[in-house]
């Protein structure tokens, strides 16, 4: 395993003030200068590809074809589009006609807002720092990456890589774990990204708030899927499994739990069980390391290990585990209850709980007395099924 190597306590207010000092030579101002850096992110990936493999399968037992789909191609896509359209997004604007600002022809101009901070999570370490990373340049801003430590591979592959490729007075990395975080965050910072879950963004809104520093949090939750008998089976099973195993799991909008009427429960778990079945027949078992991701971490492994040990749903698919190599099978749990221990908190892992209820209107307001989830997905053919979700009554 990758030996991480954090940044000094003591040198990050240095590359703070340099980052300062950087964007205040104006150097972003120029969109040439921009897009020349870019250019040079795109190369990084695109010379880099078969490190980020590698990278990225010591840290999450990613599969090469995964690995390229999710986040490698998807970087480099990017990049690619805010090369394309900085330009465009850089151009001044007029805003649409008001009586009321009409006569001083007010115009909308584009400006960097200064130095930034993003700090990126374990599950996508390539894609979710790159993405924001071409955006803030794009933007004109100078920029700290903070990977995550849960990623050393990549964070040391990032860390290396983009010294060689970027301006060093506008991009830098800051690898370290709560010490350095925390040390960051003391700093005044023009805007911060923060991935992950709500009980770190609590801590980062609430540094942010000594400054009044403009905060982007992007976080997940208990995304619920809604199952109509009126709906293509086979294909909200196939899409429903594929979410829930790609990447193990560990993805913000990954189906969290699934909503079906009860009379409809054992067709749904058999629609489930043929796609499991088309997606991993015997040659390409998910215990196989080059078929299937790992849980990230032994601590988030023994999390979802306890999950589903205390669930007291009905295993009908999977249930395998192995903690030396922190592998969970995809797993398909019946008969949940709202308060089982599957239902506790965001899985984060390729374990799929059923929720029987009543009917459609019983799943709608089992989903509204709950926190607002970062996604919901509907499987249905029935128009006033998808009618019910519109409106402050519906979903």
């Amino acid at each position: 395993m990758t030996k991480l190597v954090f940044t000094s306590l003591e040198e990050i207010p240095k590359i703070h003030a340099q980052l300062r000092a950087g964007f205040k030579t104006g150097k972003l101002r120029s969109i040439a200068y921009r897009k020349y850096q870019l250019l040079q992110l795109a190369y990084l990936i695109k010379d880099n590809k078969k490190q980020f493999e590698e990278a990225l399968n010591a840290d999450l037992g990613r599969p090469a074809l995964e690995g390229h789909f999710l986040e490698i191609n998807s970087s480099a896509s990017e990049v690619k589009e805010a090369y394309c359209n900085v330009e465009r997004w850089a151009k001044p604007e007029k805003p649409g006609f008001s009586l009321n600002f009409t006569v001083m022809r007010p115009v909308i101009y584009k400006e960097a807002k200064g130095v930034v901070l993003i700090i990126s999570p374990f599950n996508y370490p390539l894609w979710l720092t790159v993405s924001p990373l071409a955006a803030a340049i794009a933007a004109g801003n100078a920029t700290v990456l903070k990977p995550s430590e849960s990623t050393p591979a990549v964070s040391s592959l990032l860390a290396e890589l983009i010294p060689k490729y970027l301006d060093s007075d506008i991009v830098r990395v800051v690898n370290g774990s709560v010490a350095e975080a925390t040390k960051l965050l003391e700093l005044q910072w023009d805007h911060i990204l923060y991935t992950g879950g709500p009980r770190v963004a609590k801590v980062v809104a609430a540094a942010a708030n000594k400054f009044l520093t403009p905060v982007t949090l992007e976080l997940g939750g208990k995304s619920p899927v809604i199952i109509d008998p009126q709906c293509d089976l086979e294909m909200a099973a196939r899409r429903i499994l594929w979410g829930k195993c790609v990447n193990a799991g560990q993805t913000c909008v990954a189906p969290d739990y699934v909503l079906v009427p009860r009379s409809f429960q054992d067709t749904f778990v058999d629609a489930l069980k043929a796609a499991h079945k088309s997606f991993y027949p015997e040659s390409a078992q998910p215990s196989k390391s080059d078929t299937f991701s790992r849980i990230v971490t032994p601590q988030a492994w023994k999390r979802i290990k306890g999950l589903l040990d205390n669930t007291e749903g009905v295993v009908v698919l999977g249930g395998e585990s192995d903690e030396a190599t922190k592998f969970v099978a995809p797993t398909v749990v019946r008969d949940i209850k709202a308060e089982d221990s599957l239902m506790s908190e965001e899985i984060f892992g390729p374990v799929l709980p059923i929720v029987p209820v009543e009917d459609i209107d019983e799943a709608i307001a089992f989903v509204n007395t709950r926190d607002h989830p970062l996604a919901l997905y509907v499987f249905s053919n029935n128009a006033e099924v998808k009618a019910k979700g519109e409106g402050s009554s519906g979903i």
